[in-house]
């Protein structure tokens, strides 16, 4: 299909009412979508924006919160931290405390001990000591005897000291 040089200018000629027509029928085409759409349109926008800053903002509460709980764990993690030390001194200390106790009792007990076997043997001593006396007297009373007993010359009376002797020896 060819076109005629006269519709080929008509086609590409230049009408005012045309220009005016569209150009209004856009105007309205502008209004009825700016009435119905762009209003909404923009409300959705303005919805999405405060939504978003509306997040934003709990997000930054949400890190406020977080680093106030992260100082405070730290604060109280610090404190246990202390606290524990603290604990184990002190139950160092009692244990320290009760060593030194039961050291002492033992040197308390073995001081007693060592006094009741001192006295025990001092006991002992004497009781030996008594004993022999018991028995240096009546071997002494036995040679009395025998003295008196009999006339002694020199042979009897070295007998006698002998026999003394031997006696005291045995015992």
């Amino acid at each position: 299909m060819v076109l005629a040089a006269g519709d080929v200018t008509e086609f590409l000629s230049i009408d005012l009412t045309t220009i005016i027509a569209t150009l209004l029928n856009t105007l309205i085409l502008f209004l009825v979508l700016k009435h119905f759409l762009f209003d909404k349109v923009n409300k959705v926008i303005e919805d999405r924006k405060n939504d978003v800053k509306e997040t934003y903002r709990q997000a930054d509460e949400a890190k406020e919160n977080a680093e106030k709980l992260e100082a405070e764990y730290t604060s109280r993690l610090e404190g246990a931290k202390e606290e524990s030390a603290q604990i184990i001194q002190t139950a160092t200390r009692k244990a320290q405390q009760r060593s030194d106790e039961i050291i002492s009792e033992a040197r308390t007990e073995a001081k007693g001990l060592v006094d009741n076997a001192s006295r025990e043997i001092e006991r002992e001593k004497k009781i030996a000591v008594n004993q022999i006396k018991n028995e240096i007297t009546d071997i002494a009373f036995s040679a009395a005897a025998a003295v008196v007993e009999k006339d002694m010359t020199g042979e009897d009376n070295e007998r006698l000291i002998e026999k003394f002797i031997d006696n005291v020896g045995e015992m």
